[in-house]
């Protein structure tokens, strides 16, 4: 599971790809150490934290969360990102979580 839910919310484990030719959630990425990852794809350079920006464009969109409600705790210059979603936890976001797991 690329999610856990903490007190304050979601913690997301995000592996992107950017500067991707089509933007875009593509399931889940298992790395080496057997933790899974929701992949999504970029259009957006890593420059000036633009792909950043739409990383939380697209999980506030996904989700039908504002985009206040996310942010990068951990890999800010990196491919491999933690996102806070700051919500309280219910069994709909647990739903649209999982339903993103499934989306290519």
């Amino acid at each position: 599971m690329y999610y856990e839910q903490t007190t304050a919310g979601y913690i997301l484990r995000i592996r992107v790809t950017p500067n991707a030719s089509k933007c875009g959630i593509g399931g889940i990425f298992t790395d080496n150490n057997n933790q899974d990852f929701l992949k999504i794809s970029l259009n957006s350079v890593p420059e000036k934290g633009k792909a950043n920006q739409e990383l939380i464009k697209i999980l506030s969109k996904s989700l039908n969360q504002s985009k206040s409600c996310f942010s990068i705790i951990a890999g800010q210059t990196d491919r491999y990102k933690k996102v806070l979603l700051e919500i309280e936890p219910s069994a709909i976001i647990d739903k649209q979580l999982k339903l993103l797991e499934k989306s290519e």
